[in-house]
């Protein structure tokens, strides 16, 4: 897993892909990136499967903000990215949400 981070110069906004690695994602058919960014939408952000197997997506953000997220495997299954800048606490006893710093 990984992010990779790309900020533009013209405006406050990095562009951040979100990269879920075959490994990670095991059998999955989908997956969906789900944060803060999107309000937490089940199926706001789906990610595009790659031949190899991994999923991948896009997703503007503004700069200067940190952003809690995680990934959605095939509607149930919650995984977390070993990759991101860093991971917090939820509300959920033994639950951590994956952030990314922008």
């Amino acid at each position: 897993m990984s992010l990779k981070k790309r900020f533009l110069k013209s405006k406050p906004v990095c562009k951040v892909t979100f990269r879920l690695l075959k490994e990670a994602a095991g059998e999955a058919e989908t997956a969906c990136v789900v944060g803060d960014f999107n309000g937490w939408g089940e199926a706001a952000t789906p990610m595009r499967k790659l031949k190899k197997g991994d999923f991948t997506v896009t997703v503007d953000l503004e700069t200067g903000q940190e952003y809690q997220f995680r990934y959605l495997l095939d509607g149930d299954n919650w995984v977390n990215d070993e990759g991101a800048d860093k991971s917090v606490p939820t509300e959920y006893p033994d639950v951590e949400n994956s952030v990314v710093v922008v």
